[in-house]
C-alpha cells in the first residue's frame, strides 16, 4: 500500500482516504477516483477472488502537459525505482507515450499530443 500511494502521489493525485498501514486507501480530484485495497481486504470482500494472471488488471493513462514532461516524469519515476515498461516514443498515433509499471505491476501510460 505504501508503494502505491507514493506511486500515484509521484503522478500528482492527492491521497483523499487512508494510509500505508490501511486496507483502503484512495485519491480523488477532478470528478475521478482512484481505489486502492490490499489483497486482504479484496479476499474478505470477495472471498472467491484471485490476483489476475496473463495481463494486467486495470489500465490508467495520465496526460502530461507537453511531450517534455512525459519524458521528465518517465525518468522521475523510473529513477525513484518503478519499472520501465516503454520507454517513451512518439506513437504513430500522434502522441508522446510511455509506460512505467506501478507497484503491483500494472502498466501505467503517460502521454501528451504532439
Amino acid at each position: 500500500m505504501a508503494a502505491s500511494i507514493g506511486f500515484y502521489s509521484d503522478l500528482g493525485l492527492t491521497l483523499s482516504g487512508g494510509g500505508p498501514d490501511d486496507d483502503h486507501s484512495d485519491f480523488a480530484g477532478d470528478g475521478v477516483r482512484v481505489m486502492l485495497d490490499t489483497e486482504s481486504l479484496m479476499c474478505k470482500l470477495h472471498p472467491e477472488w484471485v490476483r489476475p494472471t496473463g495481463g494486467h488488471a486495470m489500465a490508467l493513462a495520465f496526460e502530461c502537459e507537453s511531450p517534455e514532461a512525459v519524458d521528465r516524469t518517465f525518468e522521475s519515476l523510473v529513477k525513484a525505482g518503478h519499472v520501465s515498461v516503454q520507454v517513451p516514443w512518439d506513437a504513430f498515433w500522434g502522441q508522446r507515450y510511455a509506460t512505467v509499471a506501478d507497484p503491483d505491476g500494472n502498466p501505467v501510460d503517460l502521454f501528451c499530443a504532439l
